[in-house]
């Protein structure tokens, strides 16, 4: 019989070869008095209290140098994102297009036997030939009523002025010239600091169209190339790792193609009714406003709040106080609907997350990114908690909480023979990790039966022999 090389095995004559240290420990109770080793037997039912201070102290330790360990990770994390941005943001996007537009792709692909490129170029092009229409189709309103708007706008504001010029207000406008001096010197001496914010705008817009260009090749190639890329990184994960991030990514995909579609269907109902309430109400650029309101939708709470304060402001300068106020029950109303029964119901399937998260999410977003932040905030959000939630899964399934059955694998059972194999390969990767844990359930109940037998605490018996 060989020696055993695990500290914590007995050896060749059955005695315990742990640390010495360790083994004092045990029968010390980790007490600084050694007289506690000959005398322990004298009070079993006391416990040092330093046994348990120390025990809870070195838990603490461990947990506080784990947690300063991830918060120095998020840290290189976030300081290496914001280097290479630029980069990841035309990928993030297109990913988000790519949702919206594979079902179409893949109906062409299937059904109508497109090859993979041509069925993107007609998908593309199809997407930006609506996008197009759309803004072609508003275009003539905001031409036609923009100017009335304008003049409808200074009529408001000079009814506002005499109304605060006369009583009970009586205030006079004319102490208001130093001010405007004094802004428009100031205006004139940053002149040179304001030409080179100009600049500093256009090169931004040049980096926006340049995002933008960026994105539409990128969404091309995951539409024409997409399917292809778990198998690649199966090939060069291993199969460890490879078929838990097949099934990790699957849902991560699902998840943002749930958000995506589901928030194009709460934002076309939001857009529907408030249009159609706008254009009974007589408010000017009812069209406009309601595919205001569709694109905001798109960004959660904060959208839907300023594509309705535009609203409300619109009807104010036109229709008077009286109308805007109609206005704004109707989106108060239409809000009210969308957020408490239509997204819970369509929102909860496909992101599940707390309000609070997606609160906390634009907020944060919104804070460090800006408007992009805020726009990828939630599904950011929705495909951190889908790791999550996996991660968890798989300590649940190595506890012997859940069995495979339990869990819901997201990757596709196809008709073709590479999904049905990815299915079933992801099935026997969970299973092996259950039965890993089976085996170690095992070996607990045969050590709890061991120590049942009679066996003396603190150390462990090995039979001379045992079956194989």
């Amino acid at each position: 019989m060989s020696t055993s090389t695990d500290p914590h095995e007995p050896g060749e004559t059955g005695t315990d070869t742990r640390d010495f240290a360790e083994t004092v420990s045990d029968y010390a109770e980790l007490s600084d008095n050694p007289q506690d080793v000959t005398n322990r037997q004298d009070d079993d039912d006391v416990t040092d209290r330093a046994v348990f201070i120390g025990r809870d102290g070195r838990w603490a330790a461990g947990w506080a140098l784990r947690f300063i360990i991830f918060v120095a990770a998020t840290y290189i994390l976030g300081r290496i994102l914001g280097f290479i941005w630029a980069g990841i943001l035309p990928i993030v996007l297109a990913l988000l297009v790519a949702t919206v537009l594979w079902p179409p792709t893949k109906l062409l692909r299937d059904k109508l036997k497109f090859a993979p490129a041509l069925a993107t170029v007609v998908v593309l092009v199809g997407f930006f030939a609506v996008i197009g229409g759309i803004f072609a189709a508003m275009a003539p309103i905001v031409r036609n009523q923009g100017a009335d708007l304008v003049e409808q706008a200074a009529a408001g504001i000079r009814q506002v002025s005499e109304r605060i010029q006369g009583p009970p207000f009586n205030v006079d406008l004319g102490e208001f010239d130093g001010v405007l001096n004094d802004l428009t010197g100031y205006l004139q001496d940053q002149s040179s600091q304001i030409a080179s914010g100009v600049f500093t705008g256009l090169s931004a817009a040049t980096s926006v169209v340049v995002t933008l260009v960026v994105m539409l090749v990128l969404t091309f190639f995951f539409l024409k190339d997409g399917d292809k890329f778990l198998p690649w990184l199966r090939k060069y994960t291993g199969a460890n790792a490879g078929w838990h991030l097949t099934e990790v990514l699957t849902r991560s995909w699902n998840t943002l193609a749930g958000f995506i579609r589901t928030q194009a269907i709460v934002s076309f109902v939001d857009a529907t009714f408030i249009g159609i309430g706008l254009l009974l109400l007589g408010v000017p650029l009812a069209f406009v406003l309601a595919v205001i309101t569709f694109f905001a939708g798109f960004i959660p709470i904060v959208g839907a709040f300023t594509a309705g304060a535009l609203a409300v402001i619109i009807a104010l300068v036109t229709n008077g106080v009286t109308n805007a106020l109609f206005v704004l029950l109707l989106i108060i109303a239409v809000q009210q609907i969308e957020g408490n029964i239509l997204q819970p119901v369509l929102q909860s399937k496909a992101m599940n997350l707390h309000a609070a998260v997606v609160l906390l999410s634009v907020t944060l977003g919104s804070t460090l990114f800006g408007i992009v932040g805020a726009f990828l905030a939630v599904p950011v959000a929705a495909v951190g908690a889908v790791w999550f939630r996996y991660h968890s899964e798989l300590v649940a399934l190595r506890a012997g909480e859940i069995t495979i059955d339990d869990i819901e694998i997201a990757t596709a059972k196809g008709s073709t023979l590479t999904s049905w194999e990815a299915f079933t390969a992801v099935r026997e990767k969970l299973i092996s990790v259950g039965r890993r844990k089976s085996e170690a359930g095992q070996k607990e109940e045969d050590a709890a039966v061991d120590e049942d037998s009679g066996a003396e605490s603190g150390y462990r018996t090995v039979a001379s022999t045992r079956p194989e």
